[in-house]
């Protein structure tokens, strides 16, 4: 298929710029898969629109500022320039094995930041050396050894607010999205993005879960280039996502082999965990805990037979975005086309910030 096939028009003043007052007072979007009909809700109804029995799956990986700013220094820096050490940014994508604490990493300006320089950051006493550069602005850069490395990051660096989200440039971050940019179950920090439909959920919703009967359990997958890098294949068939690693709980793992075999709904809260648990019902080998990584692409014609998943509850993606092609792999494309449709005209609130759909 073609990657135009999942454009729509999207009115700018429906990206949400801000989460909602209140956390959880979103609006959400019912959709069936069987009939294609949808209907509009409310967020807090989530308790009552799952079912006694019901497995909901959440992605707990924990947002990193992994934003940062530093200067250059090296055999590419132009020394005799008014401004030598122009400000460079950079965006932790994920952290690499080994025994130095080595990151890839997004970098603006790219063509700039080469291989054998050096980064400087804010706190005097981490730096970085750019090992090598790959395409698109990816760069792997090695940090200087320092205590509490995440302690710095938590002091110098900002929240990877997507570009649709409008910030001061002096202020790319403000304390609302330190919270709201975070949701309340997060647990291991190593995310690039929020798994955002995560975001709608409070304690008291929850708590009104497990009253309600359903199962509320956890997986990790650590949000990185495979989730928010640009398409720039024209069909669905040239798409490759970059890895992204996950850990799958034993408790979970023993919750999805009861659901399983008990013929009850497995619910997933995001393109994430959705990808995750897909990726995992492809393994050769029983569901079990252990940590892995997946790359899977879900879209019509693509993989797009759900092994595990019986809902998601997701949030309105971008048009031609991957996370758009999976919810439409899920649903249909038509009906999903069709629903956001209707979103528009109805001025729901889009993307990281914005409401929510319930897709069953």
């Amino acid at each position: 298929m073609l990657v135009t096939d999942f454009d729509y028009d999207l009115p700018e003043d429906l990206i949400a710029q801000h989460p909602p007052a209140v956390r959880g007072a979103s609006r959400m979007m019912t959709l069936s898969r069987a009939t294609g009909e949808f209907a509009d809700r409310q967020f807090s109804d989530l308790p009552h629109l799952l079912q006694p029995g019901d497995l909901l799956i959440l992605n707990d990986s924990r947002v990193l500022p992994a934003r940062l700013y530093a200067t250059r220094s090296g055999l590419h820096t132009q020394h005799n320039s008014p401004a030598p050490t122009g400000q460079v940014e950079v965006l932790l994508t994920q952290r690499l094995t080994g025994e130095h604490n080595d990151w890839s990493a997004l970098v603006k300006p790219a063509k700039k930041v080469q291989p054998g320089e050096t980064l400087h950051f804010a706190e005097p006493t981490l730096t970085a050396q750019v090992l090598s550069a790959g395409e698109l602005g990816v760069r792997t850069l090695r940090f200087s050894p320092v205590n509490d490395f995440f302690g710095i990051l938590d002091r110098i660096g900002h929240m990877p607010l997507p570009p649709y989200i409008h910030r001061d440039k002096n202020s790319p971050d403000t304390p609302e999205d330190r919270d709201r940019y975070q949701t309340v179950f997060s647990r291991e920090r190593g995310s690039s993005a929020a798994p955002t439909a995560g975001l709608h959920f409070t304690p008291e919703i929850l708590a009104a879960l497990t009253q309600r009967g359903v199962e509320v359990q956890t997986l990790t997958l650590h949000v990185g280039l495979g989730t928010f890098q640009p398409v720039r294949a024209e069909r669905t068939e040239g798409i490759h996502l970059h890895a992204e690693p996950y850990t799958l709980p034993a408790a979970t793992a023993e919750a999805i082999t009861r659901a399983q075999k008990d013929g009850l709904r497995i619910i997933a809260v995001g393109t994430t965990t959705t990808r995750t648990l897909e990726h995992i019902a492809r393994l050769p080998v029983p569901i079990a805990t252990h940590s892995g990584s997946t790359s899977l692409f879900l879209s019509p014609g693509l993989n797009d037979e759900f092994k595990l998943v019986r809902g998601l509850l997701t949030n309105f993606h971008l048009p031609s975005s991957t996370l758009l092609m999976l919810v439409s792999a899920f649903a249909g494309r038509e009906a999903v086309l069709r629903a956001y449709a209707h979103a528009v005209a109805a001025r729901y609130r889009f993307f990281s910030y914005g409401d929510c759909m319930l897709i069953t």
